[in-house]
This record gives structure tokens, sequence and C-alpha cells, in this order.
């Protein structure tokens, strides 16, 4: 795992310092080293940089920027069937100096160009830039694993595995784009193709940018979709049969995992996912898998007893830590750092915190995420199996006048329900979700935080709505609910949150984080199998629970899933207080003039009032408000 950067400048402004000063900002990325190649070219200037965490061949040879026959590359992630690869190469006459899968790239391009890249199963962001054709090449893998920026305005093409690399160029300019400050808000962080810059982009998952150093044209396609996986036929495959594959399918992913020259371990957090990959992970290997838990400060939500009971059961070499809630707090003024857009999931908290613990022991550490989105893990997949159809079968009359009387009727006004917890925002959503009760609606209800209606009235300028993968048109007609649910999570929420997170936290102590889930083979297979082999009577990931279930006794496993939790809700009004107070005031908010100053405030107000529901709203605001100190005033 690594960091890249560099540029193409056609106005030749740029110097050596310049890529110095951007490869250096992700220092954290790769501790083991630095390396930059600056030249000056007939019409433009180039700039790679590197920053290296070594995990496959440790040897100095292995560094990048590395070059063959006129084709450098720069690449962060892991190719982990690389050495297969090599020996294709080598079968057709290829001779290798390193037994590194960044030299296995390169030859590989020179080999098959474009089509290599079918073979690759990993994780990457891979830029390749080619003296023969006078091109560079961006790469980004098929599930968006690996982060990966690109800015191209006056001139200038700039790209990094973070924002904070681009950032760091001089000719960048640093221009807020209110749009996507908003989408930030309802989802709580920013989806891909957008930027929290204006004239920057992350480039999709799945595709490949091309950009022509003499035309100066970019061009970008898709080279993999999950959508093409899902609009197959269903398999006609029994249970038995789907769980047995299922099963072989995932031990051959997770083993790929495990192809490192430095230490292993693994997060483990008693759940369905982390425990699949401990279980066949340990039954393949003599030597004890390393594990690693973080205890929540919150008894009633605390999975490490379950997690140490497993391990002892898998016979791993487990370690667990109980942190504080003051080390939890004093994270939070520096997530705005790792995290350089606005990102409010409150668990990078623990995962930073499981980060820091591993890297004293490895160098490499798997998470499990992604089970999920994958075998139909989340609980919005239950409501739309048991509400969605329910309300569909409503005439479309009754659901129009009901909505239409919840219009005029206040949540505020109704007795009794309007002191619950959450009333109001599940009023509102029910009422959008009579109106529509299409999957996408409902997907779109249970995961805003703000709503639609709530940003026009929040922001002092019209906003425009973006085009993302939210708003999918991919899928086939006819498909059933909780697949459709399921691609759209896997292209979004998992992506630019979940990844994001893991990625970000992992990279923040210089740790290896690596996604078994998220093999190819395991998404094209599940994909094409029958939605009931994933969400059978009711019960999630069913599929998955089965080949635990031979592991691990279903007594032990049969628990609500709790994670580790943040009780941002009661910190928030009580240590978080003073933090919400020095950035969410009139005088912190007139620095942008984004939002209508009374709007904010009174969602304050209705939090410290006793609204708690509004949590996730100041909590979203305070994210942004620290973002923006941090990014837009003191850089």
């Amino acid at each position: 795992m690594c960091g890249l950067t560099g540029f193409i400048d056609f106005k030749n402004n740029s110097h050596e310092s310049n890529l110095a000063d951007m490869t250096l900002s992700l220092a954290s990325r790769g501790p083991d080293g630095q390396g930059v190649s600056f030249r000056q070219l007939d019409g433009y200037q180039i700039g790679l940089g590197h920053r290296r965490l070594s995990v496959i061949d440790l040897s100095s040879m292995a560094s990048q920027p590395m070059v063959y026959d006129g084709l450098h590359v720069v690449f962060n992630g892991e190719i982990y069937n690389y050495n297969k690869i090599r020996a294709r190469l080598v079968s057709l006459g290829h001779q290798f100096n390193t037994h590194s899968d960044t030299e296995v790239i390169l030859h590989a391009w020179r080999e098959w160009g474009e089509d290599c890249i079918r073979q690759w199963r990993g994780m990457f962001a891979i830029v390749l830039f080619d003296d023969k054709t006078n091109e560079l090449i961006c790469i980004r893998d098929r599930a968006g694993t690996k982060p990966f920026f690109y800015y191209f305005n006056n001139d200038l093409f700039l790209f990094g595995s973070e924002l904070k690399s681009i950032l760091k160029h001089p000719g960048f300019e640093k221009v807020m784009d209110p749009n996507v400050v908003a989408s930030y808000l309802i989802y709580g962080y920013v989806s891909w193709p957008h930027c929290i810059y204006q004239r920057t982009n992350k480039l999709s998952p799945g595709h490949i940018l091309r950009l022509d150093l003499r035309s100066k044209q970019i061009t970008t396609k898709a080279y993999w979709n999950v959508y093409d996986y899902y609009d197959k036929p269903k398999l006609s495959v029994s249970l038995y049969e789907a769980i047995e594959e299922t099963e072989r399918i995932l031990s051959e992913s997770f083993q790929y995992r495990t192809v490192a020259d430095v230490p292993i371990g693994v997060f483990l957090s008693g759940g369905y996912d982390s425990t699949c990959v401990t279980a066949l992970l340990q039954k393949e290997s003599t030597a004890r898998l390393k594990t690693f838990t973080i205890g929540s400060i919150d008894n009633k939500l605390d999975e490490a007893p379950f997690a140490k009971q497993i391990a002892a059961l898998l016979g791993t070499d487990h370690t667990e830590y109980y942190c504080s809630a003051k080390e939890v707090m004093d994270i939070i003024p520096d997530l705005p750092y790792y995290y350089d857009e606005p990102f409010a999931d409150s668990s990078a908290i623990p995962t930073i915190l499981v980060s820091r613990m591993a890297r004293k022991q490895v160098t490499v550490a798997l998470s499990a995420d992604a089970g999920d989105e994958i075998f139909a893990g989340y609980n919005r997949y239950d409501y739309v199996s048991r509400y969605s159809q329910r309300i569909t079968k409503i005439p479309r009359h009754i659901r129009a006048t009901l909505s239409y009387a919840m219009d005029r009727i206040s949540s505020a006004s109704i007795p009794f329900f309007n002191r619950s917890h959450n009333f109001h925002g599940r009023y509102h959503k029910f009422k959008n979700i009579l109106r529509d009760p299409s999957p996408g609606e409902l997907l779109k209800n249970l995961t805003q935080v703000f709503t639609e209606h709530e940003i026009a009235q929040l922001f002092n300028e019209p906003i425009q709505g973006l085009q993302t993968a939210h708003h999918t048109g991919n899928f086939a007609s006819g498909y059933d609910d909780i697949s459709y649910m399921m691609a759209v999570d896997y292209q979004t929420y998992m992506v630019d949150d979940i990844l994001q997170k893991v990625d970000r936290a992992t990279m923040s102590v210089g740790l290896e984080g690596r996604e078994p889930f998220l093999d190819q083979h395991i998404i094209e297979w599940a994909a094409q199998l029958p939605t009931e082999y994933k969400y059978y009577h009711n019960q999630k990931k069913y599929i998955l629970r089965q080949i635990v279930h031979k592991y691990i006794p279903e007594r032990m496993m049969d628990r609500p899933k709790m994670g580790f939790a943040i009780p941002i809700e009661n910190w928030l009004s009580g240590e978080l207080k003073p933090l919400v107070e020095a950035f969410i005031n009139e005088e912190k908010l007139n620095e942008h003039r984004l939002f209508n100053t009374a709007v904010v405030l009174q969602i304050l107000k209705k939090f410290y009032s006793g609204n708690k529901e509004k949590h996730l709203q100041v909590w979203y605001l305070l994210m942004f408000q620290m973002w923006y100190a941090q990014w837009m005033k003191s850089n």
C-alpha cells in the first residue's frame, strides 16, 4: 500500500520542489521511502511521485516510480495474483529484475495493453505514462477500494491518492462547490465522480482515464460494472451447491489477500463477516492468525467479549484493547486532516483506534467490509422486503390522499407521538414513501440525513442536485428490490463511506488495509445467486451464516448486530458541546455564507431543547465546519 501523486503541466510552470512537497504530504501512506521523477519534455512537464509502504519485495529494486521499455508507473495497492501473471509473461519471454507486482503491471501492459486489467485480482490506483504513445493512463480498481483524485484546469493536470497532495501544487485553484456540500449533507460523504472542489473529480470505480498529451483531451470509460452481473439470469443451483461454491470462492479470494512479505492480521469484530474471514483463513494456516478487536466504551454495545470467544475457539493470536472516552474524543479534532473532504461517519474513530493498535504488530490488516452489500446484511433490506410491497398494494389514489393530508398536518401537532424519538423524521419519510414506494425512494429515505426540502431551506443560494450512482438507471426492468438496493449500496455507500473510512484510517498509521470480500469473483458469483439464498425468510446474509456455522456454533453468533458504538448523540450535548459552539456560530458561518444562519441555529436550538433526532444533522454540520477551518481557512 502506498500513496501516489503527480502532474502534467502544459504551461511548464512547475518545479521539482512542487512534486517533492506533493509527495511528502502523503508520508503516512508510505513511511518506507519516497520516490520522484520530474522531467521536462517537449511541450510539457511531467512529475510522478510515490510514497512506499513495503509489503511485497522489500528491496530497493521495487521502489517507484518504476520504468520498463519507455513505460513509467506509480501504483497504490496490490495485484494479489501477480505471480500467476508473471509466470505467463515469463513463458512469453519476459525477464524480471524484481519480485514485485509493480514490475508485473509494466510488463503486462506492454504485452497485452488494456486487456491485462481483466487478469488483475486486487485493489489498485495506477498511473502509467507511456513515452511511445505520449499518453497518461489512470486506472482505478473495480470496487473503488483505492482512492484516486484528479484536477484539470488551465492546462494543468494534477492527481493524487488524497486531496492534500493536490492542494500542495501552487497551480491548484481551491474553489468549493456548494452543490457538492449539499450532497455531502444529505449522505455524509461526497459521492464519486464529484469532489468538494470545483474542476476536481474522483475517478469512478472500474474506470480507466486516458490523457492524450498531444491533444490535451481526456477520455474515460468503464472496463467493469457491477450491474452487468446483477442483470444476468439467476443461476440454477441448489442451496447446498450455492453454499459449497460460495465457500470455495471465499476461501480462494481470502487466501489471495494473505500474499505479503510482512506480518498480517485481521480486524475481528465478532460479527458474521469478520468471523467468516478469520475462520476460513485460520483453517488453512498452521500458524496462529493475529486478530485485533477494539472494545466499546458502552458495555451495552460492546462486541469485544464475543470476538474474544470466537478467537479462542478458532485458535487465533488475539489482541483486544478497551479505549477510554478521552482517547476517542482526542481523535475528533484530527478527523478533517485525515479525511480531507467533508466526511461524517463517526465509525472512522474506532477504525483509526484499531488501526493504531494493529500497526504495532503487523503491516497488513484484513478488514471484512462489503459482506452486507454483497449478501444482504443491512436492516434496510428488511424494510424493503417487509414494507415496500405492502405499501405498493395500497391503491395509488389512497396513498396520494394520505400523503396530501400529511402535508397539511404537522408532525408537531400530533399528540403523544410528537414526543417520541425520531418521530418527526419518520413521519416525513413515510409521507415520501406513500407518494413513491419504489426501492429507490425507500433507500433514499432510509439513508438521507438532510432531506432535499431541508437542503433548500438551509442554503442561501439555489442548489442543483448532482448526478451520482444513487440515481442509477442501469438496471434491467423488473429486477427484484433487494438486488437493486444491494447494487446501489455497492456503488455508493460502500465506495465513498466504508472504503474511504478504512483507507484513510489505516493509511494514517502506515497500515495496509485489505478487503477480502471485494475480490471480483465474489460479487460476480453472488450477484447471480437467487436473492432468497441471501435473504431467506426475513433472515439477512443467510448463505454467509450457513458457512460461518460450520466453524462457529450458531448459539455463539445468534445475537443482534452491534458494532463499536460512539455515543455522538450524548457527547454533542455534553463533552463535545464546546466544540460545537466553537465551530457552529454566526461568526464561523459568515466565513463562507453558504447556509442560512437562522436555520442552522434553529437546528442547534431544537437539538439542545431535547429533539435528539437532530443529532446527526448537528454532527454533519460540525464535520463540515471543522473541514472548512482545516482546508479552506488555514491552507
